[in-house]
C-alpha cells in the first residue's frame, strides 16, 4: 500500500511540473476588462453626485450663492477654500470619475463592431450622448477655473502633464461638438437603455439635453461676442430646447447608500447639522411671500416664521429655518439642467434681442410657473405671486428681474444659480465681514488646485499669468465682463 501511494504522488508531481508558470499571475477574482455601459452609468453617478452634494470638502456653491448658512464651522461662507482642497475635489472627480470612464467607454465602444444599421444607429448613438456628456462636463471646468486642461487631457501617456487651453476656445469647441452630436442622434433608435441613469437612453431627450445646454453657453458669451453668441442662440432653440418640466435632467435615487441622494448621505445619514437656510435667502422670499419657502425650508423651531441664519457667521441650528425635507429624500432627484433654467435663458435671450420666439416677459413668467408647478405649489398661488408688482418683468432694469427670480427658481442647484449671478450681476450678493483674506466680493472663480500647482507646475504657472488679476478667487471667467 505504501509502495502505491509513493507512485501516485510522483506522477503526481510529474505530471504538475512543468516550466510555465505564467498562469500563476492571473487574476481570477477582479476583472481585466469592463462593459462601455457600466462604465458610463459610473460616469453619470459620479457626475451628478458632483454637482449636487452638500459635503463642504467636494461642493459649496449653494453657500457661494446664499442659498445657506453654515453653524459651527463658517469656514466656506467666509471663502476660505484652503483648509479643505475643495478646487482638487472638484478638479478631480470631474477628470478622473466622469471624463476618464466616458473616455473608456468611448474606447470599448469603438472596437464594437455593428451586425447592421439598427445596431450602427444605436452605437452612433451611445457615442453621441459619451460626447454630450464630456462636453457638459468641461463647461462646468470652464466655468469653474476658466482656462483648463482640453486638448491635451486624459492622454496619461501621451501628455501626462497637459496644457491648459484658452478657456473661449474650448466653449466654442464644445458648441461646434453639442451641435455634431445632435446632429448624429437617431431619435428613433434606442441607446444606453437603463444604464443611462438619466433618460433612460432617450435619444430625443438628449438632443433637448445639448440643445439646451449649447443655449446656456451661447447667453454666457454674448457679452463677450454679440454676433457669434446670437446666432449660436437663434440655433439652438432652432434644433429644439426643453419644452416642459418633463425633459428637466434628474437622476432619480434609490432609497439605500451608497446610491441614496447626495443630500440625504451628507446631512441626514451623517447625523450632522451644519447648514440652516441663510437669511438673505429667506428674507428675499420673505419680502415676496413666496409659496416657495414651505417647499424650501422649515419654519424655525418654536415659531411659525421663516428666518434665516446670518449668512457667514457661527449660526444656532435650533433658532433657524432648517432645509425642508422633501430634498433630503434618499429618492429626491439630482437634477443637472432643467426647463426653469431654460426658460430664463430664453428671456435673457429676448431681453437681449436675440429673436427666440416670444417675449422676455412670457418666458420670464414661464420660468417661474415652471418652478412653482415643480416643486407642487398650486395654480391660483402661483398667478398671485406673478401678480405683484415686484414680480412683474421690469423691461427697463431686465438683468435684475431675471437675476432675482432664476436666483429664487434655481434654489438647490448652487452651481447654476452661481452662474446666473456672475454673468448677470444679481442678486445683489455681499461678502460677509469675516470673509477669509478680507475679501470683498463673493468668489467669481475657484484657484487651481493646489494638487495641480504642484505636479503640473508649468502649466499651471502659464494659465495663470493669463488670466487679469491673477489666479485668485476674485478674477473672472472670460465671459463675465462687468
Amino acid at each position: 500500500m505504501k509502495k502505491i501511494f509513493l507512485l501516485i504522488t510522483f506522477i503526481a508531481l510529474t505530471v504538475s511540473c512543468t516550466d510555465d508558470i505564467t498562469g500563476l499571475n492571473a487574476d481570477t477574482k477582479n476583472p481585466t476588462t469592463t462593459k462601455p455601459e457600466f462604465l458610463f452609468t459610473n460616469a453619470q453617478k459620479a457626475l451628478v453626485d458632483q454637482m449636487v452634494n452638500a459635503s463642504v470638502n467636494l461642493n459649496v456653491f449653494r453657500l457661494f450663492t446664499q442659498y445657506w448658512a453654515e453653524t459651527t464651522y463658517p469656514d466656506e461662507s467666509q471663502y476660505n477654500l484652503t483648509t479643505r482642497p475643495i478646487p482638487d475635489a472638484h478638479f478631480r472627480i470631474l477628470y478622473r470619475d466622469v471624463l476618464r470612464d466616458l473616455k473608456e467607454s468611448k474606447t470599448l465602444l469603438d472596437k464594437q463592431v455593428s451586425a447592421g444599421p439598427t445596431e450602427a444607429a444605436v452605437l452612433a448613438n451611445k457615442k453621441a450622448i459619451i460626447d454630450i456628456m464630456s462636453a457638459y462636463t468641461f463647461s462646468v471646468l470652464v466655468d469653474t477655473f476658466g482656462d483648463v486642461p482640453y486638448s491635451e487631457a486624459l492622454d496619461i501617456e501621451g501628455n501626462p502633464l497637459p496644457k491648459y487651453d484658452d478657456a473661449k476656445t474650448i466653449y466654442k469647441d464644445i458648441i461646434s461638438r453639442l451641435t455634431a452630436d445632435v446632429a448624429s442622434l437617431s431619435s428613433s433608435e434606442g441607446s444606453f437603455g437603463t444604464a443611462d441613469l438619466i433618460y433612460g437612453g432617450n435619444a430625443a431627450k438628449w438632443k433637448k439635453f445639448a440643445n439646451s445646454l449649447r443655449l446656456r453657453l451661447a447667453v454666457n458669451m454674448h457679452d463677450v461676442d454679440a454676433a457669434y453668441a446670437s446666432a449660436q442662440i437663434t440655433a439652438a432653440v432652432n434644433a429644439g430646447v426643453m419644452t416642459s418640466n418633463s425633459d428637466n435632467a434628474d437622476l432619480v435615487y434609490l432609497g439605500e447608500q451608497p446610491n441614496a441622494n447626495q443630500l440625504y448621505v451628507d446631512i441626514v445619514a451623517s447625523g450632522r447639522k451644519d447648514f440652516v437656510i441663510a437669511d438673505t435667502f429667506a428674507n428675499k422670499m420673505n419680502s415676496l411671500s413666496d409659496p416657495r419657502r414651505a417647499k424650501y425650508f422649515t419654519v424655525a423651531p418654536g415659531t411659525t416664521n421663516y428666518i434665516g441664519g446670518v449668512y457667514g457667521s457661527s449660526n444656532s441650528y435650533t433658532n433657524f429655518s432648517h432645509i425642508n425635507e422633501t430634498i433630503l429624500a434618499p429618492t429626491f432627484a439630482g437634477t443637472i439642467f432643467d426647463y426653469t433654467e431654460t426658460e430664463f435663458l430664453l428671456a435673457e435671450s429676448a431681453a437681449r434681442g436675440v429673436a427666440v420666439g416670444g417675449t422676455a416677459a412670457t418666458h420670464y413668467t414661464t420660468a417661474i410657473t415652471a418652478s412653482m408647478e415643480s416643486w407642487g405649489v398650486a395654480s391660483a398661488d402661483v398667478a398671485t405671486y406673478l401678480a405683484q408688482p415686484s414680480v412683474v418683468f421690469d423691461a427697463t432694469n431686465w438683468k435684475k428681474s431675471i437675476g432675482e427670480q432664476a436666483w429664487i427658481g434655481l434654489y438647490n442647484r448652487g452651481f447654476e444659480s452661481w452662474i446666473s449671478y456672475r454673468r448677470l450681476d444679481f442678486p445683489v450678493l455681499l461678502a460677509p465681514a469675516a470673509a477669509y483674506n478680507d475679501l470683498k466680493t463673493v468668489p467669481t472663480r475657484y484657484k487651481y488646485p493646489a494638487a495641480e500647482q504642484t505636479v503640473n507646475q508649468t502649466n499651471v504657472s502659464a494659465a495663470s499669468a493669463l488670466i487679469t488679476g491673477g489666479d485668485l478667487l476674485t478674477t473672472k471667467i472670460f465671459w463675465d465682463k462687468f
